[in-house]
């Protein structure tokens, strides 16, 4: 590796890991708008429409591009939208913690993904990572006695969530040419489509806050949409690109203590500790994907 290609890989990772710490704050502005009338995946809709309407402008720009991009290109990202959304509105039903660390299996998905599908080399080390993400989901689901499933309907968006982005993140790598302010635009519109399906089906159109609560909503949906869904997202569209997605899923890691701590300061949300010992054992996991593995030696030439 150059020291050119060295930089743009360290740039790379320090977006993704700015994302993912900004990410975990991202619950609040989901509760908030809950708690001004947009419930479910309502205020998801409010959001994923707020960062179309934003990065419109922009996309138009790029519109000859856009139009360019194959049919896998624009659902690959799109589907990240989608993956986004279920993440986004999976806070509404369930703990913040929780819905953070199921989602962050991504690594298993994107290793298994990459073997079985796109055909990638794997090593060994990179089973042990799933064997220890899958005894951590274990561990962490069945933490109060109970069937090791996924309990309510955000911790099951969460684990969807998570193997949607790694399908989108492998597609992104893999056939990937498009600018960042575009792949964020199709990114946000994939959102707006999952979310807006996702509130018809399961929650009453809701009745919209007056007066002040709604520039209060308005200005939460704009924000969120621009700072969240577009500036960092454009950024982790830029980075997803150059990074091995099982890269991008561990340095988004960040997250998951982001959250965790934000939560249970400004939310009073505690964990069991065997929830505690599964999502360690899922962060762990989330190492091993990309601990340095040595190249097998070619056997000598006799």
């Amino acid at each position: 590796m150059s020291m050119f290609e060295k930089r743009i890989t360290a740039v790379a990772s320090a977006i993704v890991i700015a994302t993912g710490a900004l990410w975990g704050f991202y619950w609040l502005p989901v509760r908030s708008l809950m708690d001004l009338g947009l419930g479910g995946p309502w205020g998801t809709v409010g959001i994923t429409l707020g960062a179309a309407l934003l990065l419109a402008p922009l996309a138009l720009a790029d519109l000859r591009q856009i139009a360019r991009a194959g049919p896998v290109v624009l659902i690959s990202i799109a589907l990240g939208g989608a993956a986004f959304a279920l993440y986004s509105i999976g806070f509404v039903y369930g703990r913040v913690a929780i819905i953070i660390l199921l989602y962050f299996l991504t690594p298993v998905w994107s290793t298994l993904i990459g073997r079985f599908v796109m055909g990638w080399m794997t090593p060994r080390l990179r089973y042990i990572a799933i064997g220890v993400g899958l005894l951590g989901l274990a561990v962490m689901l069945g933490a109060e006695g109970a069937v090791p499933i996924p309990r309510g309907l955000g911790e099951w968006m969460a684990l969807a969530a998570g193997i949607l982005w790694s399908v989108s993140t492998t597609g992104i790598r893999a056939k990937s040419e498009l600018g960042a302010a575009a792949s964020s635009f199709v990114f946000a519109l994939g959102g707006l489509a999952a979310s807006l399906a996702l509130a018809l089906a399961l929650s009453p159109l809701p009745t919209l806050p007056l007066g002040t609560d709604l520039l209060k909503a308005t200005g939460i949906a704009l924000l969120t949409g621009g700072l969240w869904w577009g500036l960092s997202l454009a950024g982790l569209m830029w980075a997803a690109v150059r990074l091995e997605p099982a890269r991008v899923g561990l340095l988004l890691m960040m997250e998951v203590l982001v959250g965790a701590v934000s939560a249970a300061m400004l939310a009073g949300e505690t964990l069991h500790p065997l929830e505690i010992v599964g999502g360690a054992l899922v962060l762990c996991a989330g190492i091993l994907e990309v601990w340095p593995v040595r190249p097998r030696r070619a056997p000598p030439v006799r």
